[in-house]
């Protein structure tokens, strides 16, 4: 069975797609993930140290150093032709909407505006104390420290944190809303680039499978969601997105 072929035929008869993009989306512009084994994040920094809550109210110099930083590769990442095929997509058509683990904007500057940012974005920054958006520029390092002072609030003189979720954190609320509401209002889903191993996100695809939405895979290695896959398609973003899109 040609798999590019029947995903493709599965787009073009859809009229609401959704993509629900990993961090493998990511990596295919260059962006480390969290939790490869060899080259992951967590594999080079304590995630308690640089993903809690307990963390930054220790200590918060260390962690804004750090996300920043991330904030500088993520900006200097480009999209890859998965991202541009998919933002080709959306720009021919209204209906096309993207859920993502992923705390880049890689999507957006490829040319999609319906994006849920499950876990955060890294240039969304936040009063730790009152919540509100930090309207002003942040300037990004242009190479790694290992100490960088917040800004405060204008507000209440809380300091701006990065605007991610943390261990221990709830997702935000309005971005799990309208996840939920994606996948349940699209004609297929198309899974990118996750282990479908982190839980809450991990159970979106299944509100699709449970209605019978078809659900394309695209990735180089079965993952915990392969079984509820109509097509797995064995290969990275960046190749398999194009094939069928175009």
């Amino acid at each position: 069975m040609d798999t590019v072929a029947t995903a493709r035929e599965i787009i073009h008869a859809a009229s609401h797609v959704h993509f629900f993009t990993g961090a493998g989306m990511s990596a295919d512009s260059g962006l480390d993930t969290f939790r490869d084994a060899q080259t992951g994040l967590w594999q080079k920094v304590n995630p308690q140290d640089m993903a809690s809550i307990e963390a930054w109210q220790r200590d918060p110099e260390p962690m804004w150093a750090w996300y920043l930083w991330r904030a500088h590769l993520a900006h200097q990442s480009q999209p890859h032709a998965g991202h541009l095929a998919i933002g080709s997509l959306a720009q021919r058509s209204s209906q096309v909407s993207v859920t993502t683990q992923n705390i880049d904007d890689l999507h957006e500057r490829s040319g999609c505006s319906d994006v849920a940012h499950l876990h955060g974005s890294l240039v969304a920054f936040r009063c730790s104390s009152c919540h509100l958006p930090y309207p002003h520029h942040i300037e990004l390092p242009s190479k790694p420290v290992s100490r960088l002072r917040p800004p405060h609030c204008e507000e209440c003189g809380g300091l701006i944190r990065p605007g991610v979720v943390w261990f221990g954190e709830s997702l935000p609320q309005d971005q799990w809303e309208k996840a939920e509401e994606n996948m349940r209002a699209a004609d297929v889903v198309v899974i990118v680039g996750t282990s479908g191993s982190v839980w809450p996100a991990a159970g979106l695809p299944s509100i699709a499978h449970r209605a019978g939405t078809p659900i394309i895979e695209v990735s180089p290695h079965r993952s915990d969601l392969t079984d509820l896959a109509t097509v797995w398609i064995e290969d990275t973003a960046a190749a398999a997105l194009p094939a069928i899109l175009k």
